[in-house]
């Protein structure tokens, strides 16, 4: 069985990498512009990982991990944090939110896929 990883990024450009990068290694990839975005495509196809910036419109990535980690979808799923942000901080609230792991932008690729893999159940 595929592994489906959704990817949530108000960037177009990061979405895009994001899906070469993932769908080159085997994964099904779908995309979200925001987290309110990201919160439909979770219930609507439940996927096995889920990789989340932080800087969005709408509903950033805190409140995007909180409303995940306080429902009945994805509950347990682990969710990786993708930013610019390196902020021991943020990366605390994140953490307190939710957060399986952190990984900085821009991403290596392998390590992308490393982190991705580590974290599947």
């Amino acid at each position: 069985m595929t592994t489906t990883v959704l990817a949530v990024d108000d960037s177009r450009t990061m979405r895009q990498m994001l899906e070469m990068c993932l769908s080159g290694a085997g994964f099904n990839v779908i995309t979200a512009e925001d987290g309110a975005d990201g919160v439909e495509k979770l219930k609507e196809s439940n996927p096995d990982v889920v990789i989340t910036d932080i800087n969005m419109p709408i509903m950033d990535g805190f409140e995007f991990i909180e409303t995940v980690r306080g429902g009945t979808v994805g509950a347990r799923m682990p969710i990786l944090v993708l930013t610019t942000e390196s902020d021991a901080a943020k990366k605390a609230r994140a953490r307190d939110a939710g957060a399986t792991g952190w990984i900085v932008k821009p991403f290596d690729p392998e390590k992308l896929i490393s982190a991705v893999k580590r974290v599947l159940p």
